[in-house]
């Protein structure tokens, strides 16, 4: 029995290598193993259609109206007859200048006219004696002339006079500081006993006119010509009358009330390469301010071969180019280049590069690659609406 022993070992380990040897070389019996599917895709197809456009541009708003108040005489401040920061209607006084001084230049004026009209009177009736009595030769030709002359001289006082007292009461006038326009008062420079002199450089307050309110807007040279040129070339569409525009303030919200773009700037700012534009818009209850930031839409026209892409689908290439994957009727993954000169609603307007019919892939672009073929899903598909 002990001289089996050693073939009993040799078969069992024979038998047990023929059955590890079949089992590795299973696998390979059955062939290569399968390719993996194409990836799926979520793909949009792009169509012409009507698209209003509208630019979003920063800019401040600027008062309406403003007047700078300054004093045009000479005097101490009496009275301030406003309160800083509320609105005052054009003519409302505003400061009390000392009269005194230019009440008594008035009255001094208004009797030199009484004493010129008095003297006129005298010398009226002179002429008309010397007139009389040079008919008779009673009296020479120059005693008459020099009558004549006198009295013109009188003449000639009256009306220096009557100046005079027009002066001395415009001055008087202007002791009492008017509103120059209805609006907003700002802070006062001065105070009662203050000296003010005429046509000083320094204001005493400012009025603003806030209802309603200008936005001044800046937009880029380039991009008005261009828009310029698809208007000149028929692709976009504009209203003749005047643009509306629509604000949205510092805080994001929007402003209720739209306004109208009133006219654009002649002159391109050498330093920013932007004109301005300027829109007027209603401020009844005094929300916007002047110098607040905001952003103004402005329609700029309306296309209807519009192709709209959404902005998930368009990449930038390291050059800057946009560009988009676009799925052929073969289900293979084509690159395009694209030219899209601005968003509209969250989606990019497409110029060139794409043909109504296009599916342009928006969800999967991280698995694929221009040439490879893919499996599609429609966007509504996606999102469990089809299959």
């Amino acid at each position: 029995m002990t001289r089996y022993l050693p073939t009993a070992i040799f078969l069992t380990t024979a038998l047990t290598a023929a059955g590890c040897g079949s089992q590795a070389s299973g696998p390979a019996a059955g062939g290569a193993a399968a390719a993996p599917p194409p990836p799926e895709v979520v793909v949009v197809t792009v169509q012409r259609q009507s698209v209003t456009m509208t630019m979003d541009l920063p800019g401040r708003t600027a008062p309406y109206g403003i007047a700078e108040v300054r004093p045009q005489v000479t005097g101490i401040v009496q009275k301030r007859l406003f309160e800083e920061g509320r609105d005052v209607r054009a003519g409302a006084p505003l400061y009390q200048i000392d009269a005194a001084p230019y009440r008594a230049t008035l009255e001094s004026a208004q009797a030199a006219l009484a004493r010129s009209e008095a003297n006129i009177v005298a010398a009226r009736l002179m002429t008309q004696r010397y007139k009389d009595l040079l008919a008779d030769n009673a009296v020479s030709q120059q005693e008459y002339d020099n009558a004549v002359a006198a009295q013109s001289q009188l003449e000639a006082q009256i009306a220096a006079d009557t100046a005079a007292i027009s002066a001395a009461r415009i001055n008087v006038g202007y002791t009492t500081i008017n509103a120059p326009i209805s609006g907003r008062i700002g802070r006062s420079a001065v105070t009662p006993g203050a000296l003010v002199t005429a046509n000083q450089a320094a204001t005493l307050a400012v009025v603003q006119q806030l209802d309603p309110i200008y936005v001044d807007v800046t937009q880029s040279s380039a991009e008005l010509l261009r828009l310029r040129r698809d208007i000149a070339e028929g692709r976009i569409r504009v209203d003749k009358g005047q643009a509306e525009v629509r604000l949205r303030l510092e805080d994001g919200t929007a402003y209720a009330l739209p306004g109208r773009l009133q006219f654009s700037e002649v002159t391109v700012d050498e330093r920013s390469g932007a004109v301005t534009l300027r829109a007027v818009f209603p401020n009844p209850k005094r929300e916007l301010l002047p110098g607040m930031y905001v952003h103004a839409e402005i329609g700029a026209g309306t296309t209807d071969q519009g192709l709209l892409v959404p902005q998930q689908g368009v990449t930038r290439s390291p050059k800057g180019v946009a560009t988009a994957m676009v799925v052929s009727k073969a289900n293979i993954v084509e690159l395009r280049e694209l030219e899209v000169p601005r968003a509209v609603d969250g989606q990019w307007l497409v110029t060139k590069g794409l043909e109504a019919g296009d599916r342009v892939i928006v969800e999967g672009l991280q698995k694929v690659r221009p040439g490879a073929p893919v499996r599609v899903a429609t966007a509504a598909a996606a999102n469990g609406e089809a299959h």
